[in-house]
């Protein structure tokens, strides 16, 4: 699917949000500046996450309360060893009450499940994107 700006990456994160039920876990691909924190933007308004959603990539994780379920966003990008974080994770994806986004998940692809969904997201030019989900 092609996506011409960032509102619409929102609108598309929040559509994919309604056919969620946790525990869930969604696996962003894509290279910086992709759009994939735009995309958890979408998905946390779908969830009724009120909190401005903001990328993790310093603190590696956040916990958002939505209406029915918590969303946990996590960002691996700094870390070739995630260490305890690993344990973190696993955490949140046991947790039958959560939405657990994870970004630059290369370190800890053995921690995440294989009926995981992977959102492929393609920088096209400054404002189109391509969606692929898998």
């Amino acid at each position: 699917m092609l996506i011409g700006s960032e509102a619409e990456m929102i609108d598309y994160g929040e559509k994919f949000a309604k056919s969620l039920t946790a525990p869930q876990v969604i696996e962003l691909l894509g290279d910086v500046g992709a759009g994939k924190t735009t995309f958890t933007r979408g998905l946390a308004k779908g969830l009724g996450i009120k909190a401005a959603v903001t990328s993790p990539s310093f603190t590696i994780s956040k916990l958002y309360q939505g209406e029915k379920y918590q969303l946990a966003h996590y960002d691996f990008y700094r870390l070739e060893d995630p260490g305890l974080m690993s344990e973190d994770l696993e955490e949140s994806i046991r947790d039958p009450n959560m939405i657990t986004v994870v970004e630059w998940g290369e370190s800890i692809r053995g921690v995440l499940p294989d009926n995981r969904k992977v959102v492929e997201i393609k920088y096209i030019d400054e404002n189109s994107r391509e969606i692929n989900i898998r």
